[in-house]
């Protein structure tokens, strides 16, 4: 975990580097989509936010833990919410992705939980059972407040759509977080590969909003 978060810090170019060569395919024949998941890593801009409209499907998934829960009323509720979008056999972005999300989780404290959760959205529910996804949860040390969520394919496309993250080839979706407030319905999606202190720092406006 540790060699994972110094790498994310040094620089994007360092952890690919890191990957060794034989990982960027799989046995699922992925090499193709991961090589296009290379290409996002220098195409997109880190550090962009956008206020975005979006919609909070109501849909049952699953956790880490095989608890099933609603999207909108049990997991975001009313709390101010930090979300991404992975899939497990991701050796690209997606790591990266859950390093930032690691290092968020080590800035929130005891915050995370209470008022501020995190949340991880497989883009691959038909191969991202809870299984793995609580094997990649344990990986990154997700401590409760962070939320591992997938389900049935249907339920998780509907989700995904609403939050405008879906592709019909999930390989090939961009390295993005939302960050809103469950409460307010406002939302900021990041681009690229923000620092988790940028994202805090959207987290406390948010809340500072509130007030």
């Amino acid at each position: 975990m540790k060699t994972i978060t110094a790498l994310v810090l040094s620089g994007l170019a360092a952890l690919i580097i890191a990957i060794p060569a034989q990982a960027q395919g799989t046995d699922d024949g992925q090499t193709e989509g991961h090589q296009k998941h290379m290409t996002m890593t220098t195409d997109t801009k880190p550090d962009q936010n956008l206020n975005v409209d979006i919609r909070l499907y109501d849909r049952e998934l699953v956790t880490q833990d095989g608890k099933r829960v609603k999207f909108k009323s049990d997991v975001i509720g009313d709390k101010l919410v930090a979300m991404t979008f992975i899939y497990t056999s991701c050796t690209t972005i997606c790591p990266v992705y859950n390093a930032i999300f690691s290092q968020l989780q080590d800035l929130l404290g005891e915050r995370q939980g209470r008022d501020t959760i995190l949340v991880t959205i497989t883009v691959d529910p038909t191969r991202d059972i809870p299984q793995r996804m609580k094997k990649e949860a344990k990986k990154f040390k997700a401590k409760p407040g962070w939320f591992y969520l997938t389900g049935k394919k249907q339920n998780v496309d509907q989700v995904l759509t609403g939050l405008d993250a879906y592709f019909v080839d999930f390989e090939e979706h961009p390295p993005m977080a939302l960050i809103g407030d469950g409460k307010t319905g406002t939302w900021r999606r990041f681009t690229g590969f923000p620092q988790a202190k940028h994202l805090l720092a959207m987290i406390d406006e948010l809340k500072a909003a509130r007030e």
